[in-house]
């Protein structure tokens, strides 16, 4: 049986580790858009990279993936010269990888709640709700995150099931809703991509941390109708001269 676009991907990221030039076939390099504004593209065979990172001793361990028609996202920790915690996102064409998004944050934590970073439930259910489940998510990230109508959060999460893993937030939600507040730092602008599968939802935003430029990736578990799990990553998105490519963070 062939391997699902999932498990292709998944052994992509572990050969960083390995150096292992097998999994590399995934990707069509010649036709490969890289989002990532600190990569240059096209200046390094990914066989050569990643067996030069691989003489590093790196560790990466893919913590959860899902599979939304042509993309591939994961959940993704990394021990290099520091430990990051990341999402990847990956679109297939013709069988092969062609285009590639990430958000990168230096791990932190854990919380108050005693979560981490990546921690939590990984198993995906529900995939007959996939959409119902896409389609409520991406309503609360435009109305509350968004919007600012933070009345969302009492109707959209389960307040008394929720797991946060954020590593500044609780599981009670007071550290959230001053963060959304007018003085509180975060400032959701745009929603760029809402990529979904069973119970767990991906949403890609744009907007401000702290007055900075950045890019927020959160994961949503949804049951039961309601948001019941949430993690995510946020990054500082570097000024545009020193990008090293033009495809843009988005």
């Amino acid at each position: 049986m062939a391997a699902s676009n999932k498990d292709r991907i998944c052994a992509l990221l572990k050969s960083i580790e390995t150096g292992d030039p097998g999994p590399i076939s995934v990707v069509n390099e010649s036709r490969y858009i890289q989002h990532n504004p600190q990569t240059h593209e096209g200046s390094e065979g990914l066989a050569v990279l990643f067996k030069r990172l691989s003489e590093t001793s790196p560790r990466v361990n893919i913590v959860r993936a899902f599979e939304d028609g042509p993309f591939v996202f994961a959940h993704t920790e990394y021990d290099f010269s520091r430990r990051n915690i990341g999402f990847e996102v990956f679109r297939f064409e013709d069988g092969q990888a062609v285009e590639h998004w990430d958000n990168i944050q230096q791990r932190q934590g854990p919380n108050i709640s005693g979560r981490s970073m990546v921690d939590g439930t990984a198993e995906v259910k529900d995939t007959a709700k996939t959409e119902e489940n896409r389609a409520f998510v991406r309503c609360f990230v435009e109305t509350a995150l968004i919007g600012g109508d933070l009345g969302q959060i009492d109707i959209c999460i389960d307040t008394a099931a929720f797991v946060e893993h954020n590593p500044r937030f609780s599981d009670d939600l007071a550290e959230l809703r001053v963060a959304l507040s007018d003085t509180g730092g975060v400032n959701y602008q745009r929603l760029h991509r809402v990529l979904a599968e069973g119970d767990f939802v991906l949403t890609v935003c744009e907007g401000t941390f702290q007055g900075v430029h950045s890019s927020f990736y959160d994961l949503f578990r949804v049951a039961g109708g309601r948001i019941v799990e949430h993690w995510d990553t946020v990054e500082t998105i570097a000024p545009r001269n020193v990008w090293k490519n033009d495809n843009g963070k988005f």
